[in-house]
C-alpha cells in the first residue's frame, strides 16, 4: 500500500501560506476564517431566489395561504447570513475596526433589502421579455424554471446590488456562481436595464463597465469587452476606467458578435452574428458582416 509524508507535506504547506501571509501584510493571529464563503453565498442566494419567487423558486409543497410566512422565515435567514458575510468583507485588510465593520455591515444588509422589491420588479421585467422574445417558450413559469438567461440575471440584479452597496467581492462570487452553472459570465458592476433577454446564452460575456439599455437582446457567444487596457508609470493595469460598450434602448445582438470599447450601439440597432466592432453604430442601423468588413477597408489600405 503507498504511503505519504503527510506531516512533511503539511509543514510544507502551512510555510507557503505563512511566506503569503507575511507578504501581503495578513495577519498571523490565530482566528476564526476571515474571507466570505463561497457555500454560505450559494446558500443565501437560493433563499433569496425563494424569497423572490416562492411559488415558482420555493420548496415544491409551499401553499399560497402560508406563502408570507415562508418569505418572511428566507429573509430573516438569508439577510443574517449576508451581514455576517458582508462583515467579512468589511475587515478584510484591516481598514475596519470590529465595531466599526458590525455598523457599516448593518447599514449595507438594510439598503440590500430594501432594493429587494425593486430587484423583483427588474426580474419580472426580464422574464417577460424572456417570454414575448422567444417563440419558443410556452409561458413565463418556464422561462423562470428553465432559462439559464434568466437564471443569470436572478443572480446579476443581486450582484450588482451588492456592487453598488460597496461589497465587490461577494458580488463577484454571486456573479461566478452563476457563471458557473450558465456559462453567462456577467461582471456585477454591468449597469443593465429593464427587460433584457439572453437567449441560449451560453458564452456570453458582459464587462464591467458595460451600460445596457432597456429592452436589449443579446443571444449566444456574444461579447461586450474591452479593446485595450491601460497601465500606470509602473505598468500596472488601471482599474475602473470606462471600456466596454454602451448599448442602447431596443438593441438585438446576434449570436457571436463580438463589441469592443467604449463604443456606442444606437438605439434600435442590430448587430449580425459573428460581426467584430469596435466603432459606434448609429440609432436603427443594422450591421452585418459585409458591412464590417467594408468598414474595416479604408484602415486595412491606410496600414499597407
Amino acid at each position: 500500500m503507498a504511503s505519504f509524508d503527510i506531516a512533511h507535506l503539511t509543514q510544507s504547506l502551512h510555510a507557503v501560506r505563512r511566506e503569503w501571509r507575511e507578504a501581503h501584510g495578513r495577519s498571523q493571529e490565530p482566528g476564526a476564517r476571515e474571507f466570505p464563503s463561497r457555500e454560505a453565498l450559494a446558500t443565501i442566494v437560493d433563499q433569496l431566489k425563494g424569497a423572490l419567487f416562492p411559488m415558482r423558486l420555493g420548496p415544491h409543497d409551499l401553499r399560497q395561504e402560508s406563502e408570507d410566512i415562508f418569505v418572511a422565515h428566507q429573509l430573516d435567514t438569508a439577510l443574517h447570513a449576508l451581514l455576517g458575510q458582508i462583515r467579512l468583507e468589511l475587515r478584510l485588510g484591516g481598514a475596519h475596526s470590529s465595531l466599526s465593520a458590525d455598523a457599516m455591515a448593518l447599514d449595507i444588509a438594510r439598503a440590500f433589502a430594501e432594493a429587494l422589491p425593486q430587484i423583483r420588479r427588474l426580474l419580472d421585467s426580464d422574464v417577460l421579455a424572456a417570454f414575448h422574445g422567444d417563440p419558443a417558450a410556452r409561458s413565463v413559469d418556464e422561462v423562470l424554471l428553465c432559462y439559464p438567461g434568466v437564471l443569470a440575471m436572478v443572480h446579476h440584479r443581486l450582484a450588482h446590488q451588492l456592487y453598488l452597496l460597496g461589497q465587490p467581492l461577494l458580488a463577484r462570487i454571486v456573479a461566478e456562481l452563476a457563471h458557473g452553472q450558465t456559462g453567462i459570465d456577467i461582471h456585477p458592476g454591468a449597469q443593465i436595464g429593464r427587460g433584457f433577454f439572453i437567449d441560449h446564452g451560453t458564452g456570453v460575456v458582459i464587462g464591467e463597465t458595460a451600460i445596457i439599455g432597456e429592452r436589449v437582446r443579446l443571444y449566444q457567444a456574444v461579447t461586450l469587452g474591452a479593446k485595450r487596457f491601460p497601465t500606470d508609470e509602473q505598468g500596472q493595469l488601471r482599474k475602473g476606467l470606462p471600456r466596454h460598450p454602451v448599448v442602447e434602448d431596443d438593441v438585438v445582438i446576434y449570436a457571436g458578435a463580438t463589441i469592443l470599447g467604449r463604443v456606442t450601439l444606437g438605439r434600435g440597432a442590430v448587430i449580425g452574428g459573428n460581426v467584430w466592432v469596435t466603432y459606434d453604430v448609429p440609432a436603427g442601423v443594422h450591421v452585418t458582416q459585409a458591412h464590417a468588413r467594408e468598414r474595416r477597408q479604408p484602415a486595412q489600405e491606410v496600414a499597407a
